[in-house]
């Protein structure tokens, strides 16, 4: 009777060790603070994966502690790296048609972003994701706005003669050619860089004005409101074949927390908009809405700078851009 108890326990001990050599860790890596909406994002895809209980485990790697910043989209598509969020505008050095997913204009407000990311335009972008073996698992757009330090920016007149760092190279080419002059760096540089008169104006995330305190230093403050010209398409993406491996048990808790991550995103995005305002009025500085006219016009210097750029640069540039533009 005892050989025949030990033996149903050493089974059960070699079933159980089975079971965990069995379950399968995914890599996921971000540059990101674990304070910020991304990296919750992250959290609740991996989380709703523990609670499925399916021999899954997603292991987060925050502050570029795995990866460089706009380095992870190669070894994503080589299954070096399991999943990633991304701003996928990072990665138009390899695929161009990317740089639409960072473009002035093309977004005018959170609302319509989720459905550019139910659009045909999106589909045509994973399609050329699944080509280099990414999919997408959670589709996400954070905006942004503009300051000025002595002047409100709504129109493109207002930035004629103005020093101004704009958020990427498409935002640079509009507003150079709207006449302002334009000043080259990373976000964590406009604080300094308004404070000793080195800009006059700037333009990045929502997020980054709060997190550098920018409204320390400018006098006005254009958030993103009802219309805004600045959003990044930052997704959670995770390599195909990784994901396609999976069992469908596996998959299905995946999907679920990528539904429930992707609803938070958007809810979490303009919340972070709206807090921004309360900074910024709180910190004594004016606040000045862009209205839908201001926008056309901006989008029309746009039209003539940046889409014209993206177009001549792109191989069925001018297809994906109206695909793009279609979306109401």
């Amino acid at each position: 009777m005892k050989k025949l108890f030990g033996a149903a326990v050493a089974a059960l001990l070699i079933a159980g060790t089975a079971s965990l050599a069995s379950a399968k860790e995914l890599r996921l890596s971000h540059q990101w603070s674990t304070s910020d909406v991304r990296h919750k994002v992250a959290q609740i895809v991996a989380d709703e994966v523990a609670k499925a209980n399916v021999d899954l485990e997603i292991k987060i790697f925050p502050t570029k502690s795995l990866f460089k910043p706009r380095e992870q989209y190669r070894p994503l598509s080589r299954g070096q790296l399991d999943m990633t969020v991304f701003p996928l505008s990072y990665a138009g050095g390899q695929r161009p048609e990317f740089n639409l997913t960072l473009m002035p204009g093309l977004v005018k407000n959170h609302d319509h972003a989720a459905r550019l990311n139910r659009s045909d335009f999106m589909g045509e972008l994973e399609n050329l994701m699944a080509e280099d073996d990414v999919r997408v698992v959670v589709h996400g757009y954070l905006a942004g706005g503009f300051v000025g330090k002595d002047k409100c920016i709504t129109s493109p007149d207002d930035v004629v003669g103005l020093q101004t760092r704009a958020a990427g190279k498409a935002f640079e080419q509009m507003l150079a050619s709207a006449g302002a002059s334009i000043a080259s760096m990373a976000s964590s540089e406009i604080y300094n860089a308004i404070q000793t008169g080195v800009l006059q104006a700037a333009n990045t995330s929502s997020s980054s004005f709060v997190s550098y305190r920018i409204y320390e230093q400018v006098k006005c403050y254009t958030p993103a409101s009802d219309v805004a010209l600045w959003f990044m398409y930052q997704p959670l993406l995770m390599n195909k074949s990784t994901y396609d491996d999976l069992t469908s048990a596996q998959k299905a808790a995946i999907d679920a927390g990528a539904a429930k991550a992707e609803a938070y995103y958007l809810a979490e995005a303009k919340k972070q908009d709206a807090e921004s305002v309360k900074v910024f009025e709180k910190a004594g500085v004016e606040i000045a809405n862009m209205s839908m006219s201001e926008f056309n016009a901006w989008r029309e210097i746009a039209k003539a700078s940046s889409y014209s750029k993206f177009v001549s640069d792109v191989p069925n540039g001018q297809r994906l851009l109206d695909m793009a533009l279609a979306v109401e």
